[in-house]
C-alpha cells in the first residue's frame, strides 16, 4: 500500500514537472501582463447608437427625479447626450450618478483581474478585440447578450486558476475554447452558429484546477395555462 502511494505520488509530480509548472509560468506571466491590444479604435471611441443613448437618458431621468441632478443639470446633461458622438462621451455623463457595475454602458474596455472575488460584465459593454481575464479562486461571467463587440473574431486571453470563467453568449455567435487545460475542464454547450459569417469568440490562455463554460442563455419558460 505505501509503494502504491509512493507511485501515485511519483506519477503526479511527474505530471506536475510536466505540465503544472510550465502552466504557474504561464499563469504569472499572464497576470503580470494582463493588457488587450487590438486593431481599430479604443472601446471608449466607438460611435454611441440611438438605443445608448436612450439608456443614458433613462439613468438622467431617474437622477432628477430622486434629487441627485438639478432640473439645470439635467437639461445640460440630456443636451449633451443627444450631441454625444461616442461611448466615452456618453459614459462621462452618469460616471457620478451610479456605481461601476450599475452604469448604462461600460466603454473603458479594461481586464478582469478577479483574485478570490468574483466579477461580472454584463448589460451594454464594449468587449475588445483582445481581451484579458484572470481568475484566481472565484467565479467570473462574462455575459455577452447585450455587449458591443469591438470585431467580428474576438480572443479572450483567459488564466484561470482553481476558479470558474463563464461565458453566455447570444444566438448566432460561434465558441471556441483551444484554451491549454491542466486538472480543468472546458464545458461548451453553444450551439455551432449556422450563419455565414457570425461573430467568433475564440478563449486561449490556459486553464489550471479550473474550468471554463460557454453556454447560450436559457429560453423563456412556457406558462402552464398556454398551448403551443
Amino acid at each position: 500500500m505505501e509503494a502504491e502511494r509512493g507511485a501515485h505520488h511519483d506519477r503526479w509530480g511527474a505530471r506536475w514537472n510536466e505540465r503544472g509548472v510550465p502552466a504557474l509560468r504561464q499563469f504569472l506571466t499572464g497576470v503580470l501582463s494582463s493588457t488587450q491590444n487590438g486593431p481599430g479604435p479604443a472601446p471608449s471611441d466607438l460611435r454611441a447608437s440611438d438605443d445608448d443613448r436612450e439608456r443614458v437618458v433613462a439613468v438622467l431621468r431617474d437622477a432628477v427625479a430622486d434629487g441627485r441632478l438639478t432640473h439645470l443639470e439635467h437639461e445640460e446633461r440630456v443636451e449633451r447626450v443627444y450631441g454625444a458622438r461616442t461611448l466615452g462621451e456618453l459614459a462621462a455623463l452618469t460616471a457620478d450618478l451610479l456605481p461601476e457595475d450599475l452604469q448604462p454602458l461600460r466603454a473603458d474596455g479594461r481586464p478582469v483581474m478577479a483574485l478570490f472575488r468574483s466579477e461580472k460584465r454584463e448589460g451594454r459593454w464594449v468587449v475588445p478585440s483582445r481581451y484579458s481575464v484572470t481568475a484566481v479562486g472565484t467565479g467570473v461571467t462574462l455575459d455577452l447578450r447585450e455587449a458591443l463587440l469591438q470585431s467580428a473574431h474576438i480572443t479572450v486571453q483567459a488564466t484561470v486558476v482553481g476558479a470558474t470563467l463563464t461565458l453566455i453568449v447570444p444566438e448566432d455567435v460561434h465558441v471556441i475554447i483551444p484554451a491549454s487545460a491542466v486538472l480543468g475542464g472546458k464545458k461548451h454547450h453553444v450551439p455551432k452558429s449556422p450563419t455565414p459569417g457570425a461573430p467568433v469568440i475564440e478563449i486561449t490562455g490556459m486553464i489550471m484546477m479550473g474550468n471554463v463554460v460557454a453556454k447560450s442563455p436559457k429560453p423563456p419558460r412556457r406558462g402552464w395555462g398556454r398551448r403551443g
